[in-house]
């Protein structure tokens, strides 16, 4: 079985350029509780993929330029960014 992947996110820098917004405003404009977001910030719940399109969407991104695995080698982020030239971060 292969490992598990970390998966990370960049809520909180996003939340902070959309004019500092709250957890509370973005949670309010996707439809869940503060505390999800927090725990979706915190890495300690992944998001639905329903939810995940909601959030991008809500700062006009894709979903994997905000929920991604980071790369821990510069090789390994060439290799991600092969197929399309998009880096994960």
């Amino acid at each position: 079985m292969p490992n598990k992947p970390t998966i990370t996110n960049s809520i909180r820098r996003l939340r902070f350029d959309a004019d500092e917004m709250t957890q509370n405003d973005l949670a309010g404009k996707v439809g869940v509780t503060r505390q999800t977001i927090v725990a979706i910030e915190n890495a300690k719940y992944y998001p639905t993929l329903e939810l995940a399109f909601l959030i991008a969407r809500e700062f006009g991104k894709v979903f994997d330029e905000w929920l991604y695995e980071p790369c821990f080698t510069i090789a390994a982020c060439f290799q991600v960014a092969a197929g399309d030239g998009h880096f994960p971060f």
